[in-house]
C-alpha cells in the first residue's frame, strides 16, 4: 500500500536540488508527508542517503507528495527505487519489499498521495516511460498530524532500508 492520508499539507515535491543529474539511470524516490509523523519515512530515509557517499548513476529525490508532478522525473531512468510508509495491519517498523510488474500490481493506498503516485505511473505507462520499480515500504500504525518525529518502531526500521535502498540503487546503477 502507497501512502496514508490526505496530504494536503505539503502538496508539491520538495524543491531542493536533487542529489545526482537527470538522465541518470536509476531514481531513488521518497515519497510522504513529513507534517504527518510516520507518514513522512520515505522522506526521512531519503534525507539520510543524501548523507551518503553519491553513488554514480543514482539520483536521490524527494517526491512528497508531488504526484503526477514527478512524471518528468522519469526521464532517463531504467529503474526507480520508491521509498514510502504503507498501514497494511504489519507491526509498525516492518519493512516490505515488492516489484510490481503493471501499474495495477502496485498495493491499494489510503491516501491522496497515493493517488497521486498510481495516476502517475499510470501516465509514465501510457507514455511509455514506465521504469521499472523497486518499492520498499515501512509499516505505520498510527498518523500524527502536525508532527515531524518518526514513532520509535518506525524510526528503528530506517537503517536498515537506507542500507537496503543504497545497496540496490548501486547494484542497479553499475555498468553491464
Amino acid at each position: 500500500m502507497l501512502g496514508l492520508i490526505d496530504s494536503t499539507l505539503v502538496g508539491e515535491a520538495n524543491s531542493a536540488a536533487p542529489q545526482g543529474a537527470a538522465g541518470d539511470r536509476v531514481l531513488v524516490l521518497g515519497v510522504g508527508n513529513l507534517l504527518m509523523g510516520d507518514e513522512g519515512v520515505g522522506i526521512h530515509i531519503l534525507r539520510l542517503l543524501e548523507h551518503e557517499r553519491p553513488v554514480a548513476g543514482v539520483r536521490l529525490l524527494d517526491g512528497g507528495t508531488g504526484g503526477v508532478n514527478l512524471l518528468t522525473e522519469f526521464d532517463g531512468a531504467d529503474d526507480i527505487v520508491l521509498i514510502d510508509a504503507t498501514r497494511d495491519g504489519r507491526a509498525a517498523g516492518s519493512i516490505t519489499f515488492l516489484q510490481p510488474e503493471f501499474v495495477g500490481d502496485l498495493p491499494r493506498g489510503l491516501g491522496a498521495h497515493d493517488f497521486g503516485l498510481k495516476d502517475l505511473f499510470a501516465a509514465a505507462a501510457l507514455l511509455g516511460r514506465l521504469p521499472r520499480i523497486h518499492l520498499y515500504t515501512v509499516s505505520v500504525e498510527e498518523v500524527r498530524p502536525m508532527c515531524t518525529e518518526l514513532s520509535a518502531a518506525v524510526a528503528a526500521a530506517v537503517p536498515e532500508v537506507v542500507h537496503t535502498v543504497r545497496a540496490l540503487a548501486a547494484r542497479l546503477a553499475a555498468p553491464g
